[in-house]
């Protein structure tokens, strides 16, 4: 490992929330093309379970196309806002309130769990990738997106300015990105290491602009 991990995880609440489930929104259209992959991949009757779903957005998305799905998030904020968007799209999606570290979910619930953009920002990574593992069903996958610490900030700029920001959200949004997300944000060796350590004992890494897309099997 190349960094030093938080004793603690502190979730969005209040107005920080606010602000993230607002300039999110504008990433719809990456929700949406997610949503379209994961589909292919849940057959009829399997259980998603979406870790750290933010205001729930890509939950949203899978439950319009049948899914059965659940979210789990640290923050009260985030979860009553997820809750009213699904409510407001007319889909179910179960989002609870916890923490990854200790989930409040039986062994073998659920057949895929995904977690987008919020992996660097666990206190104990692998104790979460083990949790993971505990509540997936055997021969389920997990899927963890995220951004890389090595992301160029031409790269970063890119893809920012891809997602139709104005001048100043999308100024912002770079600013976050370079200095609080990026920082935080592991390199590949760091989630071979992780997986190596954990029960799922290795992964499959996908390398995307500013990111990586990481696959485990149980």
């Amino acid at each position: 490992m190349t960094r030093m991990v938080h004793k603690k995880d502190f979730p969005m609440e209040g107005m920080v929330a606010r602000w993230y489930a607002a300039t999110t929104r504008k990433d719809l259209k990456e929700f949406h093309d997610l949503a379209l992959r994961l589909d292919e991949r849940i057959k009829s009757g399997e259980k998603v379970l979406e870790v750290a779903p933010g205001p729930g957005y890509l939950s949203i998305e899978l439950a319009r196309r049948g899914k059965a799905i659940a979210g789990l998030d640290l923050s009260h904020t985030l979860v009553k806002i997820a809750t009213e968007n699904a409510n407001k799209a007319g889909v179910k999606v179960d989002f609870h309130q916890g923490n990854v570290a200790s989930m409040p979910f039986s062994r073998e619930a659920f057949n895929l769990v995904v977690c987008r953009a919020a992996f660097k920002n666990f206190a104990e990574p692998i104790v979460a990738l083990d949790e993971i593992y505990r509540v997936l069903k055997a021969g389920g996958c997990a899927l963890i997106i995220d951004l890389k610490r090595d992301a160029s900030v031409e790269a970063i700029d890119q893809f920012i300015d891809a997602s139709g920001r104005g001048w100043f959200d999308s100024l912002l949004t770079k600013m976050i990105f370079r200095y609080l997300l990026i920082p935080r944000s592991f390199m590949k060796a760091d989630f071979e290491a992780m997986a190596a350590g954990s029960r799922f004992g290795g992964c499959k890494i996908d390398e995307t602009l500013i990111g990586y897309e990481v696959w485990l099997q149980k």
